[in-house]
This record gives C-alpha cells, structure tokens and sequence, in this order.
C-alpha cells in the first residue's frame, strides 16, 4: 500500500476570529473545515495559517507537502513575498496547488498567473448553477451534469487568468452572470486547480459534492515523479560534431 498523499490546507483565518457570522458557519476556522471533510485513509492532513510563523509555511513544512490547497481573502498583501517564493518554487518542482474561491487574488496564484486574476462579484445570496463541463476529468469524478447550490457568492466575467489547459465548470448565477469556475493549469512540473465556490458565510465547505471535487483535485494535483527543480547544464554532444571540444569545467558536471 503507497504512503498516505500529504496534504496542508492553509488558511488565512482571519475572518473566522473577527466577524460573527463567519465564525457561526465556521467556529474553528476554514482550514478546520477542511481538513474535517477532506479526510480520508489516503490523505495526511495538515493546517496552517497567516499568523503563525512563516505563515505556517516553513521549509521543513513544504518540504512534507505534496499538495496545497490555498484560501485567503482579507490579507493577500500581508503574505511575504519571501513566502510567496518558497511556495512557487515547489509548484515547479511538483507540489500540486489547489486554490479556493477568494484566494484567485492570492500573490502566489497571481504570480504563477502572470496576470491579474481579477473579476466580477457580487454578495446576493443568489442561486449558483454549477455545470461540469468535462465530465471524464479525474476532478470532476462523482459529479454529475451540475450542482445546484441554493445561496453563493457571484462571480463573473471577465476572470483575467490566462487560458486554461482544461476548463471544469462554468457557473450560471441567478442575477444573469457567468464564471469559469474551475480550470487547471501546469506550471514547471506542477499541477494548479482554481475552483471557485467557498464564500465565508456560506457552508460551501460542508457540501458534499464540493469537498469531493476539491479531495480530487487534491489527488489530481499530486506529484507524478520525484520533485525537482528543473535546471539548465551545458550538454556534451550525443553525436561527434567535428572540431567540438566541451569546455573542461562542464565535463563532470551532474
């Protein structure tokens, strides 16, 4: 039997301790709840949060994470950009990264982006059809044609992210707006998920459905091969080229 896959949710957890109505849906926080519902014989969980030391990021930490899965909202700009680095440097080395709702302005999803990630919202309550669009994806495994989801926090076009390698769902809001909702990119030898819903006074993180598509990006997202940064090296040649000699200092170089 393979190890268990190690997986950190990291949370923000700010809201949680300052507004009461985030604190009556969540009392020990987003990444408690999580962690609760992502639980399975096959993940190893752990939390961590913005105001622990290094974020709770630690490189002895990642050195343990295979996946992170990233929420945030009211504190983006507080992230060290030290920090920032560190997590998009095991991104490319392997680490999978699945970030949630309003972590699409998160400095490190920005960064990995190269773009804005801005969007439309708009707080109403509002019905949320959720429609999968690629049904034989491994992240949308178990869900059907749609999830219909009563209340949730609109977002809409025009979500400023480059184009997805695969589009998961789009999302049609009561009040006539559209979202890609879920999409996947790869970054160095890392896989990336952005999945949207997860508003902070809305129990998104206690739907079934949405914690099974989050478990499978989760495993989606994990390593494929040893993590490792990909490096440049000068290459002897494979065939004689004539007059050719590779300079000494490169010889034995790994």
């Amino acid at each position: 039997m393979s190890d268990p896959l190690r997986v950190t949710v990291w949370n923000e957890f700010r809201h949680e301790r300052e507004r009461d109505d985030v604190k009556a849906v969540y009392p020990d926080g987003i990444h408690a709840a999580l962690a609760e519902g992502l639980a399975a014989p096959d993940l190893k969980i752990r939390t961590a949060t913005l105001d622990e030391p290094e974020h709770g990021l630690t490189e002895a930490l990642l050195d343990e994470t295979d996946v992170l899965t990233w929420w945030g909202h009211m504190a983006h700009k507080e992230v060290e950009d030290e920090i920032v680095t560190r997590v998009q440097e095991r991104v490319l080395a392997g680490m999978g990264l699945v970030v949630l709702h309003s972590g699409h302005e998160a400095k490190i999803f920005q960064r990995l982006m190269g773009t804005t990630c801005s969007l439309l919202w708009r707080e109403a309550g509002e019905r949320e059809l959720l429609w999968n669009l690629a049904p034989h994806h491994p992240v949308t495994a178990g869900i059907g044609d749609c999830i219909d989801l009563p209340h949730a926090e609109m977002y809409g076009e025009r979500f400023d992210v480059p184009e997805p390698e695969t589009l998961l769902f789009v999302s049609w809001f009561a009040g006539g707006n559209v979202f890609r909702s879920g999409a996947t990119w790869t970054r160095g030898n890392g896989r990336i998920v952005y999945f949207r819903p997860g508003h902070e006074t809305y129990p998104m993180y206690r739907n079934e459905q949405i914690l099974r598509v989050i478990g499978n990006a989760v495993r989606w997202t994990a390593p494929r091969a040893e993590p490792g940064l990909p490096k440049s090296k000068n290459d002897a040649p494979r065939v004689e080229i004539p007059g050719y000699e590779q300079p000494a200092e490169y010889r034995t170089q790994d």
